[in-house]
């Protein structure tokens, strides 16, 4: 059985999108592209397991979505022959959000930063969208803890493959298998610093939902966000599908 989530120390979010059905009755290939956490977690002297790990996959492909500031801070994944790598570093307005009000509703001002990043990041996200559609190899996109612009981006690219959005938000929920961890990392970060925001960490269906109700109030459709805004074409479309879904 193909397993959706892959194992690492280092790593916490990192798993397989293949394997949802598309509303055409074709299928997200297993082993063609991943989405996690920073890569950077793969370097220094305490990560050689999860870089064998890692390089059994075969992974030809990184796209990294942070800002430059964030690689150089945190690293990237570490440079190896065959392993093309592609900063397409998703512009949004910066928040802290271990300093969201608790008093806020978390799911409305998630969306509502996911809103920015979409109308914000065009050419980024259809930067990473040409990069998926032009490898015919193993390819994988991450953020810093693979949460929000990584699972912004899976989202348009599930819904412009054909998959349902109840799968979609179901896959979108699968990092609260990571919110520990991540609520972890970011104390051993900030030592002494407190978590104000109750809600770090969290990815419930309920955001993704308001973000796709969002565009699909503003735009008609996903496809209509993608193709207004973002450039997509039938061409990007029809590559898109042919790497990444089988009959």
């Amino acid at each position: 059985m193909t397993r959706r989530h892959v194992d690492f120390e280092n790593l916490h979010n990192f798993r397989d999108l293949g394997g949802y059905r598309t509303r055409d009755g074709r299928t997200v290939r297993w082993g063609r592209l991943y989405r996690s956490d920073s890569l950077g977690k793969l370097a220094g002297p305490g990560a050689a397991a999860d870089r064998e790990r890692f390089e059994a996959l075969g992974v030809r492909a990184v796209i990294d979505l942070r800002y430059p500031w964030e690689i150089e801070a945190k690293g990237r994944v570490p440079e190896a022959a065959g392993l093309a790598y592609h900063n397409c570093s998703i512009e949004h307005r910066p928040y802290d959000q271990a300093e969201i009000d608790p008093e806020l509703d978390s799911w409305r001002y998630l969306a509502d930063r996911f809103a920015e990043v979409a109308d914000d990041g065009t050419a980024e996200l259809r930067q990473a969208l040409e990069v998926i559609a032009d490898w015919d190899a193993p390819q994988v996109f991450h953020c810093a803890s693979g949460k929000d612009r990584t699972g912004l981006l899976a989202a348009l690219l599930l819904a412009l493959l054909g998959v349902d959005e109840d799968t979609i938000a179901a896959d979108f929920a699968l990092t609260e298998l990571a919110t520990a961890r991540l609520v972890a990392d970011w104390h051993a970060a900030h030592p002494g610093r407190e978590l104000r925001w109750p809600a770090y960490g969290r990815a419930p269906e309920e955001v993704i939902r308001l973000f796709l109700a969002d565009l699909t109030a503003a735009y008609g459709s996903v496809h209509g966000y993608a193709t207004t805004r973002l450039g997509v074409d039938e061409d990007l479309l029809a590559r898109l599908r042919k790497r990444l879904l089988a009959d």
